[in-house]
């Protein structure tokens, strides 16, 4: 299974709630593997038909998990609101220069992408990730390219905008109305 795909799955599961709240069950009662398994049966509803295997070897996709868990518990920034500036997939590309690194290294890089994506509101943010244009978001919402405009530069606040807009963009770019909110 794809990386992004399998962590949509785990920040849709109640296990990352239940990961990002220290219970020790997830936190450290079982393998990644173990944990996977978890994540699909939450999803699918039936356990996959596989024998954990274990190694001592670190795929950048073990690290990848390890490193932005490590960061959600030192940070206490949930899974999803990390997943909002960086990606899995961008994570593991971090692999190759920081997993032998001490892991402040890989902190201080994320850090450093959140403080420099914190300015832009989250109306642009999942905009841009849905790939549309500012055009294309205000044809399939029916709100205007200027409205848009303003809530995506916070001319205008987006938390003060009807509940009729907001929704209107949240079904175009299929997320909760709370994900296009400016909160911190």
């Amino acid at each position: 299974m794809d990386l992004s795909e399998f962590y949509s799955h785990f920040l849709h599961s109640k296990i990352a709630d239940s990961f990002g709240v220290g219970e020790p069950k997830y936190t450290v009662g079982m393998s990644g593997i173990e944990l996977a398994m978890e994540v699909m049966y939450s999803v699918t509803g039936r356990y996959m038909e596989i024998t954990p295997s274990y190694s001592f070897d670190r795929s950048p996709e073990y690290w990848a998990g390890w490193a932005v868990a490590y960061y959600e518990w030192y940070r206490a920034i949930p899974f999803d609101r990390i997943n909002e500036y960086v990606s899995i997939v961008e994570i593991r590309e971090m692999y190759s220069p920081y997993h032998e690194a001490d892991i402040t290294k890989f902190m201080d890089v994320v850090d450093g992408r959140i403080e420099n994506l914190r300015e832009e509101s989250r109306l642009k943010r999942m905009r841009a990730y849905a790939g549309l244009s500012q055009k294309l978001l205000a044809e399939q919402s029916g709100v205007s390219v200027r409205m848009i405009e303003q809530y995506e530069q916070k001319k205008k606040d987006i938390n003060r905008a009807s509940s009729t807009t907001v929704y209107r963009l949240s079904r175009a770019l299929n997320s909760r109305m709370e994900d296009l909110l400016d909160i911190s």
